[in-house]
């Protein structure tokens, strides 16, 4: 754009003050006419140039010039010069003329070379690996980094063990195997183990994610993998990691897109990279995915990646360790039970307990405490699932009375029902989009559920509705029981449609093939009659039914203890699991040194560890 406009100016400014042309017969009869007070001939451009008698400037181009343009000026007295040299004004003017050219050109040259591959690190490096290669010096990371991941770890040692020794393998002619592909959801630590698998071996470790390949230019990201590949050749026995590898791994024949047609040329040339691999040379490739059933079958085959390795969720062993992990170095409480935290925190991936760290540390520094204590990761984990506290929210009494019947009636049919999880907390202070809640603390993972525990789990849930009802009666039910109503209709649906657990129906499975929730009549390629889908629903609704009338019943046979704990609630607003057991069991109401409700946060006493005390987070609205 510069010199668009330099290019402008330039023409505008000769444009304003353009001499008068003349042909070398006008120029004769205008010396003859006494019009030309004084000339210059430039024999290099073959130019007369001068001014008129006026002070006009004048100029005269020529083809030829010879004594004739002097004999004119002699014989008429008009003063002139004679020159062989170019000016020094044409010689700028063409500069002006030619620079924008010379510019193109260089920037062209530029970019060509660029593509080709030189200029690392450069602005427009395209064809360059941009993968970072991590030495031993660099944040060194070892298996003693890692944990709750214990299996994959022991597949991964064998990798080291190679990178360490290789020639232990190939004496006994064994294939040293090419690439481990770890699959496994996001933030189970899938990165980490591959940097301790470089870190245990001592060896190099190039990290790079799988979009990094592909750019908007055809040819980039092959040109890319054969860098890096070149690269970690040079840098063997090393380690290089593609993390979502699935970015560039997709199955090849979809879309016909440049897009599609750019990703499909790099994962043909990861394929023959990878295929380039000599035994000896010490090169192993680790991908991370959380999407193996999009890549490619041959990027998969053995010779590739030889191994597929699961890094699923920690169990609560995994989880207790990986806190311990992410606690050293951080001043705990002496009493802080990292067993208890780790049972009220299933379904956690290794980078949500290592926020959940973060955030009760946080938390002790906001409250100038000078150790993180139990309570700080009670409140980080509600903090965690549910949200922040919404102590600003203005409820009305009668709202506030709403909830604490509701979470009451969940607490009271849980606690009265065969199969139901241990309490773990009630409370009635807003958090996130849920104004209270009930938690519900696991004694241990649960890998499988039994029917009795899913009459349980959908009977608990009902017993906010019910206590509404019953309460306030059927017209002032409000709508806080909709994801209650909704967890319900799933249990049932899956029960009826996929678990084989409804006496009318069987153990048949009706669920659509695209793995989409039951609809009678509508799935995809569905071969129900019209008959059986009126069954399944009525199967569907007979469940949900139950389940209401089943929490009716107990909140109306235990009534006192129901509006106890709800009356306790408005005064205490959050009651612990045994809290709660001594205030149902005893009738002692919690010590409070922080007064009632409203003045301070609520701090809910921690329930024990023994067997049998009540007490995680699997909150009820």
């Amino acid at each position: 754009m510069f010199l668009i406009m330099m290019q402008v100016s330039s023409n505008t400014i000769k444009s304003s003050s353009a001499p008068n042309e003349y042909t070398f017969s006008e120029l004769e009869s205008e010396v003859a006419s006494s019009k030309i007070a004084e000339a210059e001939i430039n024999e290099a451009e073959g130019l007369i140039t001068g001014e008129t008698a006026d002070g006009k400037r004048f100029r005269a181009n020529t083809s030829r010039i010879d004594d004739r343009a002097g004999e004119l000026f002699d014989e008429y007295n008009v003063p002139y010069e004679y020159s062989k040299v170019k000016g020094t004004n044409t010689l700028a003017a063409m500069f002006i003329n030619v620079l924008p050219l010379l510019l193109i050109i260089g920037v062209s040259m530029l970019i060509f070379r660029s593509m080709q591959g030189g200029g690392r690190g450069g602005a427009m490096s395209f064809g360059k690996s941009r993968a970072k290669m991590l030495t031993e010096n660099t944040n060194r990371v070892t298996f003693e980094d890692v944990a709750g991941v214990e299996s994959a770890k022991e597949d991964l040692k064998e990798v080291v063990e190679f990178l360490e020794d290789p020639s232990r393998f190939t004496r006994l002619g064994a294939r040293i195997p090419t690439g481990a592909l770890l699959v496994g959801p996001p933030g189970t630590g899938k990165t980490l183990l591959a940097r301790a698998v470089a870190g245990e071996a001592g060896v190099p470790f190039f990290t790079i994610s799988g979009s990094d390949f592909v750019e908007m230019f055809v040819g980039v990201g092959a040109s890319r993998v054969r860098d890096m590949f070149a690269d970690a050749r040079k840098n063997a026995p090393c380690i290089i990691f593609i993390d979502e590898i699935d970015a560039v791994g997709r199955h090849r024949g979809v879309g016909t897109s440049g897009g599609h047609e750019e990703r499909e040329q790099t994962l043909n040339q990861l394929l023959v990279e990878m295929d380039g691999f000599q035994g000896d040379e010490g090169v192993i490739i680790i991908a991370a995915t959380n999407r193996p059933d999009v890549l490619d079958k041959a990027l998969l085959r053995p010779g590739r990646f030889d191994r597929q390795i699961e890094v699923p969720y920690p169990d609560i062993n995994g989880r207790e360790k990986i806190l311990e992990v992410h606690m050293k170095g951080k001043p705990i409480a002496a009493d802080l039970d990292v067993k208890y935290i780790a049972r009220g925190t299933p379904g956690f991936s290794g980078a949500d307990l290592m926020n959940l760290v973060n955030e009760a540390a946080l938390l002790s520094a906001r409250r100038n405490k000078l150790k993180i204590t139990m309570r700080e990761f009670e409140d980080a984990r509600d903090k965690v699932l549910m949200g922040a506290e919404r102590r600003s929210l203005s409820m009305t009494d009668q709202e506030r009375k709403n909830t604490a019947y509701h979470e009451a009636g969940h607490a009271i049919v849980g606690l009265n029902m065969k199969g139901s999880l241990p309490i773990h907390k009630a409370t009635i202070i807003p958090r996130g989009r849920a104004l209270g809640m009930v938690q519900y603390m696991p004694e241990r993972d649960q890998i499988s559920q039994s029917r009795e525990e899913m009459i349980a789990r959908m009977a608990m849930a009902m017993g906010g509705r019910a206590a509404e009802e019953i309460k306030f009666g059927y017209d002032k039910v409000t709508s806080g029981a909709s994801s209650d109503i909704e967890q319900v209709t799933r249990i049932a649906t899956a029960m009826v449609t996929e678990w084989g657990l409804s006496d009318a129906i069987g153990p048949i499975a009706f669920k659509d093939t695209d793995q989409q929730s039951f609809h009678p009549g509508i799935g995809r390629g569905s071969a129900i009659s019209p008959e059986t889908a009126k069954l399944i629903e009525s199967e569907i609704r007979r469940f949900v039914t139950e389940a209401h009338e089943t929490a009716l019943k107990i909140l109306k046979k235990k009534k006192k203890d129901w509006t106890t704990l709800a009356e306790a609630l408005l005064e205490y607003e959050t009651l612990s699991g045994d809290e709660i057991t001594v205030l149902l069991s005893d009738g002692i109401k919690p010590k409070r040194t922080d007064g009632k409700f409203g003045t301070k946060p609520a701090v809910p006493a921690v329930p024990s560890t023994k067997k049998g005390s009540i007490g995680s987070p699997q909150p009820e609205s």
